[in-house]
């Protein structure tokens, strides 16, 4: 949701529409995470600029930043940056998936999966990035996406080396990384920075966003398009 800047909010009415304590938004803002708040004789009030910061340190949370990366993240953003500059941004970091991450009791994981699963079979799974072990015992696991639980599950059942399961996530893994790097180093070149050493013109920061919105989806058609072609060239090479 768009924060207008014109919003004049108190520090419970800012926690409430933000979602947190106004605990949290005291202790954020003892740490540098917001800026004061504009003064009305003793009142401080808080507008949509504050709101956005606090959307975008939730976005950083969400990444997995920790609160001294984070703080040291948002000392490069200015104190008057506007709602709208602080959207974009936050739209230039948004995970590009929807699925978040759950913790699961292993009752709670066999019951997702439809079947009991043991020891051997949680310890692949978390082998193969699918899960993080929680505890020592495996009593409690982090599932990273939802739907990777079910093609993990599948890949297990093939019944193929644990070796050359380990080998192949380690490909993709080197090689998607690089995709990823080079895609973004290629977004930066030919649409932020430009947009930046322009000084960030009003009239551009949407198409900007929506550009940045748009080529998550885009991205993915083609990539999985691109592996497909890439795969077949190989098998008609190969015969």
């Amino acid at each position: 949701m768009l924060r207008t800047a014109d919003e004049e909010l108190t520090i419970d009415e800012l926690a409430a529409r933000a979602g947190v304590t106004v605990r949290t938004v005291r202790f954020y803002a003892s740490r540098g995470l917001l800026p004061p708040p504009r003064l009305r004789g003793r009142l401080g009030l808080y507008g949509g600029d504050h709101l956005a910061r606090l959307d975008l340190i939730r976005e950083l949370q969400a990444l997995g930043f920790t609160l001294s990366a984070i703080e040291r993240h948002l000392e490069r953003i200015p104190d008057d940056a506007t709602a709208e500059d602080l959207a974009l941004h936050r739209a230039l970091l948004a995970p590009w998936t929807s699925d978040q991450s759950e913790d699961l009791t292993r009752h709670e994981l066999s019951q997702r999966a439809g079947r009991q699963l043991d020891d051997d079979l949680v310890g692949k799974l978390i082998s193969l990035g699918i899960l993080q072990a929680l505890d020592d015992d495996l009593s409690r696991v982090r599932l990273s996406n939802s739907a990777m639980l079910g093609v993990g599950l599948q890949i297990l059942d093939l019944d193929l080396p644990q070796g050359m399961l380990l080998e192949a996530k380690d490909i993709v893994e080197q090689h998607t990384s690089q995709i990823a790097v080079e895609l973004r180093e290629l977004f930066a070149a030919n649409v932020l920075r430009p947009y930046l050493e322009r000084g960030r013109p009003e009239e551009e920061r949407e198409r900007v966003h929506v550009a940045t919105q748009q080529l998550r989806p885009l991205t993915i058609h083609v990539l999985v398009n691109g592996f497909q072609n890439a795969i077949n060239d190989v098998i008609r090479d190969h015969v």
